[in-house]
């Protein structure tokens, strides 16, 4: 300590400033990118789980269409036909319109699915990560949503998941018994998705939404901005050494060479300031001191003659 003490106090003063200010650039720069990665980070997840509930709610609003509205005008065919039609149950209509929506390329990557631990229709069987989910529906009632991460063969995604509830005695009819449900029904599917009971989670609402390009542009931003932030410090550093180099600097190693050569004995060596800053005083005192000194000598030859 004492050693970077001594070096310290003799260093110059650019090396010193230099120094404050390489520190001040670090920790700048930290603190910039901490403040600026979490930011960034908040806005990412925040787009990508707006776009993941307007994908739940539109599923949901088909779902809802498809119950009330076209159900009822299939419903006879249901129960009469000899040919089950899927487009009347709502969670086959969300699949269908969700596979449509996958294929534009815009939307490839995004998914729905009515995770199920007893489906209907095999394709909506839960694995068991979703199982896990669906578990922990029903044993906490009072969750209305779960979120979060999640590794796939096609990369990361993010997954917001809903309980899935069934909430009106009508879907019993085609979930509850195998004797009560349509013909139809069990010449197309088997005895599977029976033994649901009123308002017991069935299965969790799946949306996942892709992550990777959003969190790669999010990176891509942050990097680019913090070369920006970067440049400006090393701008600032650049400009304030100048400025103390000609402003600072130079004028005080003008100052203590007229002053060197006042006590060698050139008198006449002027202290030639114009400013009247901090510098500029200091000069005027030192010549002041030359004038004082001038004159000394002046009179100590006088009384030698």
């Amino acid at each position: 300590m004492a050693i970077f003490n001594a070096h310290l106090l003799n260093a110059k003063i650019g090396a010193k400033f230099n120094s404050l200010l390489v520190l001040s650039f670090f920790v700048g720069i930290l603190l910039s990118s901490l403040m600026l990665s979490s930011v960034l980070q908040q806005r990412a997840e925040y787009e990508i789980s707006v776009k993941a509930d307007l994908l739940m709610q539109t599923m949901n609003s088909l779902r809802y269409y498809t119950q009330d509205r076209v159900n009822p005008l299939l419903k006879p065919q249901l129960e009469t036909g000899s040919t089950f039609i899927p487009e009347a149950i709502p969670t086959y209509s969300v699949r269908e319109v969700s596979e449509y929506l996958r294929k534009n390329d815009k939307y490839h990557d995004f998914f729905y699915k009515d995770a199920a631990l007893n489906p209907t229709n095999p394709r909506d069987q839960a694995d068991s990560f979703e199982t896990a989910l669906v578990e922990r529906f029903r044993q906490q009632p009072e969750l209305k949503e779960l979120s979060g991460f999640r590794s796939t063969p096609e990369g990361k995604k993010f997954y917001t998941a809903h309980p899935f509830k069934i909430e009106e005695k009508r879907c019993l009819e085609c979930h509850s018994r195998p004797d009560i449900a349509p013909k139809s029904l069990l010449v197309t599917y088997g005895e599977h998705g029976f033994g649901w009971q009123l308002n017991q989670v069935i299965a969790a609402q799946m949306v996942y939404v892709p992550s990777e390009k959003v969190f790669d542009e999010t990176w891509r931003a942050f990097f680019s901005v913090m070369l920006v932030i970067m440049t400006i410090f090393f701008a600032v550093i650049l400009l304030i050494n100048f400025l103390l180099k000609k402003v600072v600097i130079q004028r005080i190693k003008n100052i203590a060479k007229i002053a060197n050569a006042v006590s060698t004995g050139e008198i006449n060596a002027n202290f030639e300031e114009k400013s009247k800053d901090e510098i500029g005083l200091l000069a005027i005192a030192f010549e002041r001191m030359r004038s004082s000194l001038l004159i000394a000598m002046d009179l100590i030859k006088q009384q030698k003659t």
